[in-house]
């Protein structure tokens, strides 16, 4: 059962009137209707909706479940959530101005529903409902918008549109029919797309102008990837646009470069959570990290890298879980840990930055966590620092990108299974390099490690947690280069020649193989660099003295070098770029993992080839220990020379220590300045936007009771002209009089009785003129409001008819008396005939 959420505020009265007019009462899909209501208000809503539908509607109540079929409204001072098919409801815990009822309900969907979620934004004002339907999109499900142009308010509806949620943009009448047909249309989760009698291989034959566009747009090439993912993703686009043909949507993409951007971002689209698996993960805190740690260097940093990231929940997972797995280890130790966390998608990156987590994680997340390693708000978790800081998020694609490397472990999870067998096969040996020896690899429930079995040794088989064994010889780390080259994926428009791969055609010979060994064995670590500083190219083993930077992927020779390295290195590459002569640096200090190592360096500027010209080579070399001397020099001597060289560090260190600070004090007084604008703008800002909030809040509420209001007024007026139609077409008179016997309504036969106009609602029964002879009606009329007796005269008139005049008090529904009415009917027929009986001579 698919379960559809509408959101609704100002205006959002007539939108649900249009939507439910056109959607069949036998859909096969339950509707939750939110609104934003009066808290002291009781609610019509449910009453109002039961005349566009012939669907039940219902006022949503604790615990009901969610049948098809069914409409359920929220009732008024209530959040409503979805949990499996059950309706939760909670009072509001923030003030009346910062509610957000209609994110609450979309993100409870998108928990509990994922794929078959469906959300709909309608008319309102402000932007509730963008982050519902950001979560709706995150799981794969559907997100309709009313288009701005059809609502009386189209503030909701632009701020979901502006946000990039909306896949369906239509009038209300219109939405029934795009989402029946998409849900008829795209597979159900699990299923196949129906292919082609040739398989895979021709459908990806047919898909390739679409993975084209893709790639050139994007730089990610979906060619690898399993067909029927691409498949149910493309006809799912497909439908949204109400496309049929494959040739028509290629040439649609071709002619929207936007919609090649939300198709990325349907490719993209992974579903994940915290500690998925939970055997997985209390294995992995008990016996597998533990291992992990007591075989590391006691001082050494503990790295990870999760790849595919998604929004984050398994790199905070993986967090917590090292941080509990060091704290038994090492007790009283601060724990040295580094996550490399990863994603190509950056809306994904974006939400996994803030670490803002729905309440809904509590099921999945043990008290004890939540307690130490979250911050619980109103409407949901934030991470601590504490683990927020020990994880950093990147965009990266583990196709295309250099990977990090020297790490501990890597958690893959549910990305593999994506990806086609050949790229498996790939990106497998591409972490076994990443990895250090022992090092862990954690896999999803449904991805193996295929026959790689000489890279990696199953540790748990059936948890997909396996170790890496190390190299086993030099042509498997010949395999590894020559599959990955190191920098295969820097700027196109950067020369990059390898000297690691032979001239064509000479594979095979020996001298090209020898020659190979040669350059692999034996030759300085070397790197060259363009204008900027940033490597283009890498022969040999660098890792010594380069290593990648924290976070994004900097390719900067500055980012990139060792402790000790780094000043010298930009004082000398300034002095290179002025002149032809390569400038030489000796015995520099450098901090390896080994400990300090002396280190010579050779900066040589390159004017050819033309590929080259313009850059820069440097060229590292391990400086040699040195020979004990044969004779002894006289220790005044050494001394004298030590304290030579002693003093030329210093004052290099003292100057560049005076050039931090003096920048340092520049910085940190600009940086309060800043602070303290900051603070007094963001206190302004708060108190405005609290203002706002609550303004707007209380807008939206006078709007939707305006709305009751105005449906009660129109039963009324049709109600009045139902009476007013009864009483024209009876032969009675009627008057009726208020509480000051002034005249309230009469009609059209009490007109041709009493002088009677429009003008004269609200005069005097006593300015009024009649035909009647009935001097005392005013005071009858007086008596009867009085006592509530009713009187009763017949009275003729000066025209010599005669009327039954009736007078009795007025009676308002509450039975409270506000009058009185006076009847007149006629009956000169029956006096007349009365008087001929009674003047007819007896037989």
């Amino acid at each position: 059962m698919h379960i559809v959420g509408i959101g609704a505020s100002a205006g959002g009265l007539a939108s649900l009137e249009d939507f439910f007019r056109n959607t069949p009462s036998d859909t096969g899909m339950a509707f939750l209707v939110v609104q934003h209501l009066d808290p002291n208000h009781k609610a019509m809503l449910a009453e109002l909706l039961q005349r566009y539908t012939e669907m039940p509607v219902f006022e949503a109540q604790q615990n009901m479940p969610v049948r098809a079929d069914s409409v359920y409204v929220i009732p008024p001072n209530r959040e409503l959530r979805v949990v499996d098919e059950t309706l939760k409801l909670e009072e509001p815990a923030q003030v009346r101005g910062l509610r957000l009822p209609i994110n609450v309900l979309f993100s409870s969907l998108a928990s509990a529903r994922n794929e078959r979620a469906i959300a709909v934004v309608l008319s309102g004002m402000g932007s509730d409902g963008t982050l519902g339907l950001q979560a709706i999109k995150a799981t794969g499900g559907l997100s309709v918008v009313e288009s701005p142009e059809s609502a009386q308010f189209d503030a909701m509806p632009k701020s979901a549109i502006a946000a990039g949620c909306a896949d369906i943009v239509a009038p209300a009448s219109e939405m029934p029919a795009r989402i029946l047909a998409y849900v008829r249309q795209v597979p159900e989760p699990g299923d196949s797309p129906g292919q082609s009698p040739s398989g895979p291989t021709h459908s990806l034959v047919r898909l390739a102008p679409i993975l084209k566009l893709l790639q050139k747009h994007t730089r990610h090439d979906f060619s690898l990837y399993k067909p029927t993912t691409l498949n149910r993703r493309i006809e799912r686009r497909m439908v949204i646009h109400g496309i049929s043909e494959l040739d028509d949507y290629t040439r649609f993409l071709a002619d929207n470069p936007q919609e090649v951007q939300l198709l990325f971002r349907e490719l993209l689209i992974g579903v994940t959570e915290f500690f998925r698996d939970p055997g997985t993960w209390d294995y992995l805190t008990e016996t597998g990290l533990p291992d992990l740690i007591a075989h590391r260097p006691r001082d050494g940093t503990l790295r990870a890298w999760v790849a595919g990231c998604s929004t984050g929940e398994e790199a905070y997972s993986l967090a917590i879980a090292f941080t509990e797995a060091l704290e038994q280890a090492e007790p009283g130790r601060a724990p040295d840990l580094q996550i490399f966390a990863s994603d190509i998608s950056p809306e994904a990156i974006s939400v996994a930055r803030r670490g803002q987590y729905p309440l809904s994680i509590e099921n999945a997340v043990s008290e004890a966590r939540l307690a130490r390693f979250f911050t619980r708000h109103d409407r949901y978790y934030q991470i601590r620092p504490s683990i927020r800081d020990k994880v950093l998020f990147a965009r990266h694609d583990v196709i295309l990108d250099p990977p990090f490397t020297r790490l501990d472990m890597i958690a893959c999870r549910n990305l593999l299974i994506y990806f086609d067998l050949a790229l498996q096969r790939r990106i497998l040996p591409l972490f076994h390099y990443s990895l250090r020896p022992n090092g862990l690899l954690m896999l999803g429930s449904s991805e193996t490690i295929g026959r790689l079995n000489h890279l990696f040794a199953p540790l748990k088989p059936k948890m997909r947690l396996y170790r890496c064994k190390p190299f086993q010889s030099a042509r498997h780390s010949d395999f590894l280069l020559k599959s990955f080259p190191p920098m295969s994926t820097l700027p196109r428009e950067q020369p990059v020649s390898s000297s690691q791969t032979p001239p064509q055609g000479a594979t095979n010979t020996l001298q090209s193989a020898a020659d190979h060994v040669l350059l692999q064995s034996y030759a300085p670590a070397a790197v060259v660099l363009n204008a900027n500083a940033d490597i283009v190219y890498i022969s040999g083993r660098t890792g010594k003295y380069l290593e990648p930077a924290a976070g994004k992927a900097n390719w900067n020779i500055h980012a990139m070098a060792r402790e000790g390295l780094r000043e010298p290195l930009y004082s000398a590459l300034k002095k290179a770029s002025g002149q032809q002569e390569p400038v030489e640096l000796t015995g520099l200090p450098v901090q390896t993992e080994a400990g300090t190592q002396a280190v010579d360096v050779i900066i040589r500027p390159l004017g050819e080839p033309d590929a080259i010209k313009g850059m820069t080579m440097v060229v590292f070399r391990d400086a040699p220990a040195p020979a004990p001397s044969r004779r002894r020099s006289p220790a005044a001597a050494a001394r004298a020379d030590q304290a030579a060289l002693s003093q030329q560090y210093q004052q290099e260190i003292d100057s560049l220590r005076q050039q931090a600070k003096e920048s340092r004090e520049e910085l940190q007084a600009s940086n309060e300045e800043l602070q303290s604008t900051n603070e007094e703008l963001q206190s302004a800002n708060e108190e405005l936007t609290t203002s706002k909030e609550e303004m707007q809040s209380m807008n939206e509420e006078l709007q939707t009771i305006n709305t009751e209001l105005q449906t009660k007024l129109d039963d009324l007026a049709l109600a009045q002209s139902d009476m007013q139609n009864v009483l024209n077409s009876i032969e009675i008179a009627v008057l009726f009089l208020d509480q000051n016997l002034n005249v309230r309504r009469y009609t059209e036969r009490a007109a041709a009785i009493i002088s009677l106009r429009e003008s004269d609602i609200g005069r005097p029964l006593s300015d009024l003129t009649s035909s009647l002879r009935y001097p005392e009606l005013q005071d009858d009329a007086s008596r009867t409001l009085e006592t509530l007796a009713t009187s009763e005269k017949q009275i003729t008139t000066s025209d010599d008819r005669w009327f039954s005049v009736r007078i009795i008090p007025f009676r308002r529904l509450d039975n409270v008396i506000d009058g009185v009415v006076i009847t007149l009917v006629d009956i000169t027929e029956t006096k007349n005939l009365e008087s001929a009986l009674r003047h007819k001579p007896e037989a």
